[in-house]
């Protein structure tokens, strides 16, 4: 008689195994969560040194946001296909390899591709460990797991900006992916020796249906789309055959990617639970939310270094600061909603904040220090804090358990989607933008007035190197009104979807409910 799967089941891990698998996962997980923010305050370094505007340079981090949209929604799937720990392991070592050829990339379209792969193996990183932890505790102390996890998802973004400054600023900018190496693979190496595989894990590989034509849809679709966004701009948009042809890619692409996902038996990306419940609006929400957090966290250190005169340690640490207030915010978020406390007072709450938030940084000016924009910076991490597990819990909201794991998995998708989305725009925007304030303060730049008669006098008189002087005075008034409207920007979509609450209404969930929905948050993709 064959055992049952209960019984083959490995013991639950206790003493040192536990805390071995606890900072196995976490390191894992932050690896991968300081590797998207990492790059942000060294962009001018990487433009710099690879030749490239930052408008390019904005392809390392999109490339980036890209593979995980793509990856992040077959995570589950390709877990139960491989097996967990199989596919964990091997995304741990290409997020690796990957983060070694990032470093050693010596044009911009190199370092793109080796962060396209990286992503690639970086989307399972989150969710897998997250799992692993859970699966480490009994259920009465899985509350602690997601505590736990929940303070590494906030150390990664936080410690990112602030060891990209620390590293940029006082060694070359491939240092930035050379420090993922040795994490990785002592990453590795614990992962094989001491993470168990879950019972059945990897048996059921011939049961399962690969939905090839789908996946191809899907980068296609989203990868012709995010060329458009960005390349759309500096291309005069449809007067480019190129832009034309990808703009067909892209409707065609998405089209047959709905309609795929709609007729297979075995779909990639369930979407046909966005009829259900509440999920068809929250994710409205979750991709202006991540329009909001990769927009803002793209513009502000390209904002200050270009603008403020900020060096990258003081950008890491303007960063740093202020989202510590996140981390014991975090648990208690957490632990209210683990109780039955509906999500929608906090969506409310971090979709006002963030409005706040983008109309008060449109407000600062190139005379701003640290603590200028302290105030804004604290503003933003509160927002995002207060949306994002209150969203994932939305989402599930209405649903039966078994939509769960793949609402959960189209909602993080949409989010990383918002984010690719929002810095193609806000490229565009602040292309655009800068010309039109540029031609605004040339336009006003009156011969007669003594006032320029003056400055001009401060700046050696009418002469060449004092024009030039002028040039490059107006140049940077007119980037930094740019990026003051992108803020201002971010602040208006926020303002714009905010009366769709109303949408998001929901009965109060049973404690059971609450427990299947604290589960699937915990084994989220």
């Amino acid at each position: 008689m064959q055992p049952t799967l209960a019984a083959q089941a490995p013991a639950l891990p206790t003493g040192l195994l536990r805390i071995i698998i606890v900072v196995t996962a976490i390191s894992a997980a932050v690896m991968e969560l300081i590797d998207v923010t990492i790059v942000n305050v060294a962009l001018n370094e990487i433009a710099g040194a690879l030749g490239a505007t930052i408008e390019d340079v904005a392809w390392v981090v999109t490339s980036y946001a890209i593979a995980n949209v793509i990856i992040i929604p077959m995570t589950g799937f390709l877990a139960e296909y491989f097996g967990r720990k199989k596919y964990y392991v091997a995304s741990i070592i290409l997020f690796t390899i990957a983060s070694y050829f990032c470093a050693s990339s010596t044009s911009l379209w190199q370092l793109v591709l080796w962060r396209f792969i990286q992503g690639i193996g970086g989307g399972a990183l989150l969710s897998t460990s997250q799992g692993i932890i859970f699966d480490a505790f009994p259920p009465a102390k899985r509350g602690v797991a997601s505590g736990i996890f929940g303070m590494g998802i906030i150390l990664g973004p936080t410690l990112g900006p602030f060891l990209g400054g620390v590293i940029v600023e006082n060694y070359h900018w491939s240092y930035i992916f050379y420090v993922n190496v040795p994490v990785g693979i002592v990453a590795t190496i614990l992962t094989i020796l001491y993470i168990a595989r879950k019972p059945g894990e990897g048996t059921r590989k011939h049961q399962i249906k690969i939905d090839y034509p789908g996946i191809f849809l899907l980068a296609v679709g989203v990868g012709s789309l995010q060329y458009v966004l960005e390349k759309g701009q500096s291309d005069d948009w449809f007067e480019s055959k190129t832009i034309v042809v990808f703009t067909l890619t892209a409707v065609t692409g998405l089209a047959g990617f709905i309609w795929r996902q709609l007729v297979t038996d075995h779909p990639v990306v369930n979407i046909r639970v966005l009829s259900k419940g509440t999920l068809g609006v929250t994710t409205i929400f979750s991709f202006v939310a991540g329009v909001g957090l990769f927009t803002s966290v793209f513009v502000y250190p390209v904002l200050v270094q270009r603008i403020n005169g900020f060096t990258p340690t003081m950008t890491g640490l303007s960063l740093l600061w202020p989202t510590l207030i996140g981390i014991p915010l975090f648990p208690l978020i957490g632990r209210r909603l683990s109780v039955g406390a509906s999500p929608l007072p906090f969506i409310i709450i971090g979709m006002c904040t963030f409005v706040v938030f983008g109309f008060y940084s449109g407000t600062l000016n190139g005379q701003a220090n640290q603590w200028d924009f302290f105030w804004a910076q604290m503003m933003r991490v509160f927002a995002v804090t207060m949306l994002q597990l209150p969203l994932i819990n939305q989402a599930v909201a209405g649903l039966s358990p078994q939509d769960f794991p793949s609402a959960i998995a189209l909602n993080n998708m949409i989010r990383q989607l918002g984010g690719a989305f929002g810095i193609a725009l806000a490229n565009t925007f602040v292309t655009r933008d800068y010309a039109q304030h540029r031609y605004d303060l040339v336009s006003n730049l009156d011969p007669s007035n003594p006032l320029l008669t003056e400055r001009l006098n401060l700046m050696g008189g009418a002469s060449q190197r004092a024009y030039k002087l002028l040039d490059l005075a107006v140049d940077k008034q007119a980037y930094l009104l740019a990026y003051l409207d992108t803020f201002r920007l971010v602040g208006v979509f926020f303002l714009a979807i905010l009366p769709l609450v109303y949408f998001l209404r929901t009965k109060k969930k049973s404690a059971a409910e609450v427990a299947l929905a604290a589960k699937a948050m915990s084994e989220a993709h």
